[in-house]
């Protein structure tokens, strides 16, 4: 039987996939500033953006209660760490960077019960046909990239666009759904 678990994160993505997975959850958490994180790849970057996520909000609420699930990703093309994007200019420069390359999504996620303290960092990869620029710029108006790492939806817009995929789509959704149903029973 899978335990409530608390959900240190606001994404709605990640709350859709414990919902998908027969979790039950509360999801709030302590906000945590990853501007200023100074990291020379991505996975170092996603690392240290999890645990300080992970810190704020163990030290906030524990584990007597609940377990704690915290996580965050990351998108990285041509060597490039696509951050979220401020502004429709700035998603539509990070979702060029993206088109007709390979672009990793790398999602570190710690999860921490009394019984176990899991940490994981996957990634998956995916290639993209590139994307036609009316498309894109539907996307853009639409306003569905804000708050997404990289601008970008594995799950929406960019799925018509992937060629080749090596990884877990839920990796590229926020969290590694496969990995935490393996350890969350135990």
């Amino acid at each position: 039987m899978k335990p409530v678990i608390r959900l240190a994160s606001s994404s709605q993505t990640r709350a859709k996939l414990l919902k998908e997975h027969g979790y039950d959850f509360l999801q709030e958490s302590v906000a945590f500033d990853e501007e200023s994180i100074r990291a020379k790849t991505p996975k170092e970057f996603v690392y240290k953006a999890t645990l300080g996520k992970y810190d704020a909000n163990f030290e906030r609420f524990g584990i007597e209660e609940y377990p704690l699930l915290v996580a965050d990703t990351v998108v990285t093309s041509q060597g490039k760490i696509l951050r979220k994007a401020k502004c429709v200019d700035d998603a539509r420069n990070i979702l060029m960077t993206q088109s007709g390359h390979t672009t990793s999504i790398i999602t570190c996620m710690i999860y921490h019960s009394k019984k176990l303290k899991l940490i994981d960092i996957s990634a998956t990869h995916y290639l993209f046909s590139e994307f036609d620029l009316e498309d894109l710029e539907r996307y853009l108006q639409s306003g569905e990239w804000r708050g997404k790492a990289g601008a970008c939806m594995v799950e929406g817009f960019c799925k018509k666009y992937i060629r080749e995929v090596r990884g877990y789509e839920s990796t590229a959704m926020g969290l590694c759904i496969e990995k935490l149903d393996t350890f969350v029973t135990i």
